[in-house]
């Protein structure tokens, strides 16, 4: 708030609201939503698509402050369009900023991780460097999922991998002698390719697939459960958790002890 303050402009957030259920909204979060005099906006794949982030809180039967807005943000690999529409965002949003009002950007999950926030945020501190910018951390889909299907997302020296399947299979594959936990996100235009490749690698066993986790029409599947997923479509929320029990572990160092040395000869 100090650099509201000195600055005369509001503070832009990135509002973590969870995956999907309510119940994982943090008390920070919660207490950020409860403001009257903040803006809140929230992003959309376009003008048909509803806002899945507006959807959480109205679960959560928070009411909407007295101005709020809808931003597009269109899913696409476009550099030029997402340009525009990053500038669109900053360009509807700066103004209030500008003006001494706080805008919450509403956003699923947590904002940091694969969000939309970095980008209006980065749009809108090159369009005025002052505006402050603050993030309210929240759960992310993957951990909400481990715990959803009961695995745990690691334990003691496990390894973990968080990564987009659109880098495809050959990506996924070098990565597996390395990691105990994959976390393939963005699945759905390879999910048929993921199934080959689990089969292959006789993965199927510790895979999970989770779609929508924490939403009302979660759905959840596991193990020979995967197959039945082949030529079906699913929500661009889904992601797989994947446990690999062939990863052959190399020498660790136990613990964080610090070891005396032996002292050497004069």
């Amino acid at each position: 708030m100090v650099e509201t303050l000195t600055t005369g402009r509001g503070t832009l957030w990135g509002i973590s609201l969870g995956p999907g259920d309510p119940g994982l909204i943090t008390r920070a979060a919660w207490a950020a939503l409860q403001r009257r005099d903040t803006i809140w906006v929230y992003p959309a794949r376009s003008g048909k698509t509803p806002s899945y982030a507006l959807d959480i809180v109205q679960r959560a039967e928070l009411a909407l402050p007295a101005e709020h807005a809808q931003l597009l943000f269109p899913m696409t690999h476009d550099a030029e369009k997402l340009g525009r529409a990053w500038l669109k965002a900053a360009q509807t949003v700066l103004p209030w900023l500008q003006a001494g009002r706080d805008v919450l950007f509403l956003v699923e999950g947590d904002a940091s991780t694969y969000a939309t926030f970095g980008h209006l945020a980065r749009t809108v501190r090159s369009l005025d460097e002052q505006v402050p910018v603050q993030v309210v951390a929240g759960v992310n889909s993957f951990t909400a999922a481990c715990a959803e299907v009961g695995q745990p997302f690691a334990e003691q020296d496990d390894t973990v991998a968080i990564v987009p399947a659109a880098y495809g299979i050959a990506s996924v594959n070098r990565l597996l002698p390395d990691f105990d936990t994959l976390v393939l996100m963005k699945i759905k235009p390879l999910l048929d390719e993921l199934l080959d490749w689990l089969e292959r690698k006789e993965l199927l066993a510790g895979a999970h697939f989770i779609e929508r986790v924490g939403a009302l029409d979660e759905r959840r599947l596991s193990g020979t459960e995967l197959l039945a997923l082949r030529g079906s479509k699913v929500s661009y929320l889904s992601l797989l958790i994947v446990k690999n029990p062939h990863r052959i572990r190399g020498e660790r160092i136990k613990g964080c002890l610090k070891k005396t040395s032996p002292e050497l000869p004069a």
